[in-house]
This record gives structure tokens, C-alpha cells and sequence, in this order.
């Protein structure tokens, strides 16, 4: 991918960051005229990935969920293509500016600030992809007031192989900061597979925002965007799509068989999960960054839907890794073999090395 060059490196500090979720509530489903842009938009993307010529960003930054002022970050990876103007990104060791034509990919748990500018002549906007369970976003961005960005429009897709996506965008994070020789054409190839299956996601995946359940839908999303957020109720979620809290709870165990408040609480114990397998967070760090404001009553909860303390389940996940594989390796006609293998030493007469006399 090609360096990017820029009218300015340095990233202005992002003012006062909007409440995560605003925009999801507030934005109108996509026209038809928006997913044709948006056709159009990763058509040009891939073409400019396959001649070189579109920009790839990745923040350096090596240490992941932690808490700073006037930014966020989000449990899955997050990609910004910028189509106009520019977005500043801040880090809390680095930061630049994505122009038009360069691809950001934002790895899981990076904190971030973003702010935005329009050009002279062409007011900001972008297209931002963001990851839910079994779900993924396409949005447009547009200046909602001086440089801060928020939804224009939005289109949710069934992603039931959303771990590719998510693969892909880990391995493109991984890949940019090795110094392989082979490098460059490992991230060309990574960049045109993540584009052209957004790309085809959106001719064969349909949008849930419109549907009879749409509020269920959308509590799904907020809940999933903001329950790092030790504040997220049933009530603050049912104020922001303008009903009561108690006719959201019907309608949701209605259409889900699962109480809302047990869903809030399932979410952050999945993350917590994740968090214990992947991090070497302490216990209560997982159970802040999860939204529980009390370390105690999250080891009770995790222990009510795992049915083992935190604790155990991060032992447990250790002890596996040192069992041997349930899998073959290899499978051959008369036998399984459950080894790697090893390197094999040739001799020197099989090398062709003349033996001393």
C-alpha cells in the first residue's frame, strides 16, 4: 500500500466527544441512493487497492483498553474510508490525519479521539464499518456541528461470518507492523478481501433497522456499542428511541424471550470472557472496562452465567491450552497423527556435501 502523504500530520485534540449510541438512535435508515454511493464508493476503493494507490492507516499504538479523556474505543476493530475531507485521529501515543482516499483500520481496544474538517470546496464526510455479534454497520459520516462527525445514514447487514471480517482487519493490524519483505503484498491482498466482501455484503445482506422489531434491533446495537458504559439502563436506552422503559421490555422479552436487563448483562459478560482469554487485565480492571462499577458483584454475575468465578474460568482457559489436541494434525488412510511434526536433518551425503577424507 502506498505511503500516504498529507497536507498535515499533526492531529488536532478532539473536543468534548458525543454520547456513544447518539447517532445510531437518531440517524434515518439508508435510501436507496445512499447504499448506490455506497456501491460505488467500495468500487472505487478496490480499484485504487489493486493499482496501489489507496492509503492504508494504523495506529501503533501497543496498549489497548485503556481509559483517557476524550476518547473511546470498542471491543472489535473499526475501519474509516475516507471520501472527503479529513478526519484527525488521536491516540494516546501518536496520532495523524486520514485524507481522501486512505483506508484507517483501528485495531480492538485502541483508544481514540477523532475530530474533522471540511476541504475548501467539498464539505467532510466518510464511510465508517463498524462490528456487533453476527452483525456489521456501513455508515456515512457527515460534520454534524464544527469538527465532530457523527451518523448521516446508516445500513445494518447479517454478518454470520462476521469473524472473517474481523479476522482480516486483525490480520491487517498485525501485518503493518512487521518488516517483512513480503509485507506490502500481504496487506494489498488483505485490503482487497475486506473491501470485496463489504463490497458484496451489500448486494446479498439486508437491513434489520426497518423491520417490525426495529426498536429491538436497535437496543441490540446500543447495548453492544455501550456497555463498556457503567451508566447503560433499560431506561436511558428507551428514552433515546423515544419510549417507556416498560413498553421496551415488553416488546423486547416479547420478540426475544430474553429480558432486557439480562441481555445488558450477558453482552458484558461475553466481553468480560474475551477479555480473560485475549488480555492480562486483572480482574477488576475486565469488570470497569465491562461496565460494572463494583468488582465484587461482577465476579457474582459472571459467576451466575458461567457458573464458575472469573478467576476459574481464566485457570481453565490456561490449563486447556496445555492439553493435547482433540483434532489430528494429520489423517492418514490407516492412522491419525496428533503431532506437528519436526524438521527432519538431512545428512550430509543427502545435502550433496563432499564428506572429509
Amino acid at each position: 500500500m502506498r505511503r500516504p502523504a498529507h497536507p498535515s500530520e499533526a492531529a488536532v485534540p478532539p473536543s468534548t466527544e458525543l454520547a456513544a449510541g447518539n447517532g445510531l438512535l437518531n440517524a434515518r435508515t439508508m435510501p436507496p441512493q445512499a447504499r448506490a454511493e455506497m456501491r460505488a464508493v467500495l468500487d472505487e476503493a478496490i480499484r485504487l487497492a489493486s493499482r496501489e494507490q489507496l492509503g492504508l492507516r494504523i495506529p501503533r499504538d501497543s496498549r489497548p483498553v485503556q481509559h483517557r479523556r476524550d476518547m473511546h474505543y470498542h471491543y472489535r476493530p473499526e475501519i474509516f474510508l475516507q471520501l472527503q475531507g479529513w478526519t484527525d485521529f488521536v491516540f494516546p501515543r501518536s496520532s495523524f490525519r486520514l485524507a481522501p482516499n486512505e483506508l484507517c483500520v483501528i485495531p480492538a481496544g485502541v483508544p481514540h479521539g477523532e475530530t474533522v474538517s471540511a476541504e475548501p470546496d467539498r464539505p467532510f464526510r466518510n464511510l465508517v464499518i463498524g462490528f456487533y455479534n453476527n452483525t456489521l454497520s456501513l455508515h456515512f459520516a457527515h460534520e454534524a456541528s464544527p469538527r465532530k462527525p457523527d451518523i448521516e445514514c446508516i445500513e445494518f447487514f447479517d454478518a454470520p461470518n462476521l469473524d472473517v471480517f474481523i479476522t482480516l482487519a486483525n490480520t491487517l493490524s498485525q501485518t503493518s507492523a512487521t518488516a517483512s519483505a513480503s509485507k506490502e503484498t500481504v496487506l494489498k491482498g488483505l485490503v482487497l478481501a475486506l473491501l470485496g466482501l463489504l463490497r458484496n455484503i451489500i448486494d446479498v445482506g439486508g437491513s434489520q433497522l426497518n423491520s417490525d422489531i426495529g426498536k429491538v434491533f436497535q437496543a441490540k446495537c446500543v447495548v453492544r456499542e455501550q456497555f463498556p458504559n457503567a451508566e447503560l439502563s433499560v431506561q436511558r436506552i428507551a428514552e433515546g428511541l423515544g419510549c417507556s422503559a416498560d413498553y421496551l421490555s415488553h416488546l423486547f422479552h416479547t420478540e426475544t424471550k430474553e429480558r432486557l436487563t439480562h441481555y445488558i448483562q450477558r453482552i458484558r459478560i461475553e466481553a468480560a470472557a474475551v477479555e480473560l482469554e485475549s488480555t492480562p487485565l486483572t480482574i477488576s480492571e475486565i469488570a470497569y472496562a465491562t461496565g460494572f462499577s463494583d468488582p465484587a458483584y461482577f465476579a457474582r454475575v459472571f459467576k451466575r452465567h458461567k457458573g464458575i468465578t472469573p478467576q476459574d474460568f481464566r485457570a481453565q482457559l490456561g490449563a486447556s491450552r496445555t492439553q493435547r489436541e482433540v483434532q489430528p494434525k494429520t489423517v492418514y488412510f490407516d492412522r491419525l497423527d496428533f503431532s506437528h511434526g519436526s524438521p527432519t536433518q538431512r545428512s550430509t551425503a543427502d545435502a550433496g556435501v563432499t564428506q572429509p577424507r
